[in-house]
């Protein structure tokens, strides 16, 4: 079983840069597409950033040219470099992995069968 574990996260400033990692524990993400979700207190879980097998990306209106979600299949890791961030971009961040490939990106949760435990980021204003 794939256990994607997220790092990366922590307590910054409006402004300021951080950069997620999703490695696989237990196995490998075999080129599956692959995502980054957010879920705040009060909210309901939401897509930032995908990414498809074959490069193909989306960003949530609310993160685009800010932040860049990328992977490296030969680390087996997916990264989400987060630039400018602003409070409310507080959350906690998930990553996602599909067991397949996709040439398409994946935006619905239920679309990924491999979820990580999360990681928290906070942005102060």
């Amino acid at each position: 079983q794939v256990q994607p574990v997220e790092s990366g996260g922590g307590l910054v400033q409006a402004g300021d840069s951080l950069r997620l990692s999703c490695t696989a524990s237990g196995g490998t993400f075999r080129a599956g597409a692959m995502g980054w979700f957010r879920q705040a207190p009060g909210k309901e879980r939401e897509a930032v950033a995908a990414i498809s097998s074959f490069g193909a990306t989306y960003y949530a209106d609310s993160v685009k040219g800010r932040f860049t979600i990328s992977r490296d299949n030969s680390k087996n890791t997916l990264y989400l470099q987060m630039n400018s961030l602003k409070p409310e971009d507080t959350a906690m961040y998930y990553c996602a992995a599909k067991r397949t490939l996709s040439t398409a990106v994946i935006t619905a949760a239920r679309g990924y069968d491999y979820w990580g435990q999360g990681t928290q980021v906070t942005v102060s204003s």
